[in-house]
């Protein structure tokens, strides 16, 4: 959904290594790392618009097409706030709230991003550490002189930034 610019936003309650600490934004910029969390077509109902040609992942390599940049990040503590995104992302409601409700702080994080696609799909080896549920991971050095595009062009990911600082003012998002 990032990579097809049908979502700029990310909401995030944590991995099981973030610890006690919950989880927050580390890094201003990061590549999407292609990754599967628990029972995802369920609680992510989406489907690519075709044609969509995104890499088939392998055991033994990842390829990465997609870098992100946070263009603002907010920790958001009420509900009725987590509910008027529902416009602006696929997940249920159910499992967004499942995340909110998960620790003794509720809440969740969101980071509000501007997604580029690399010119060329940057593959590296597997290692053991990619593994496990963590928001993190420490990649290999990635190619020097990187081809940025944005998925979205200017004025599409400024409508997406005012959605979204309409919701948390207040406003329900409309479908943009």
């Amino acid at each position: 959904a990032l990579g097809c610019g049908a979502q700029s936003l990310i909401l995030r309650k944590g991995g099981i290594h973030e610890g006690r600490g919950g989880f927050w934004w580390r890094h201003d910029r990061f590549f999407l790392f292609p990754t599967h969390f628990h029972e995802q077509t369920t609680q992510f109902p989406w489907t690519p618009p075709s044609p969509v040609a995104l890499t088939p992942a392998s055991e033994e390599t990842h390829t990465l097409e997609f870098l992100a940049e946070v263009e603002s990040k907010h920790q958001i503590t009420d509900w009725e706030t987590v509910r008027r995104l529902a416009g602006l992302h696929f997940w249920t409601e159910e499992t967004l709230r499942e995340r909110f409700d998960c620790s003794e702080a509720t809440g969740i994080s969101l980071a509000f991003l501007r997604v580029f696609r690399l010119g060329e799909p940057w593959t590296f080896p597997d290692e053991k550490k990619f593994g496990g549920c963590r928001s993190w991971l420490d990649l290999p050095k990635p190619p020097e002189n990187l081809s940025l595009t944005p998925v979205l062009d200017d004025d599409a990911h400024a409508v997406q930034r005012n959605l979204l600082a309409a919701c948390l003012a207040g406003s329900p998002a409309a479908d943009p």
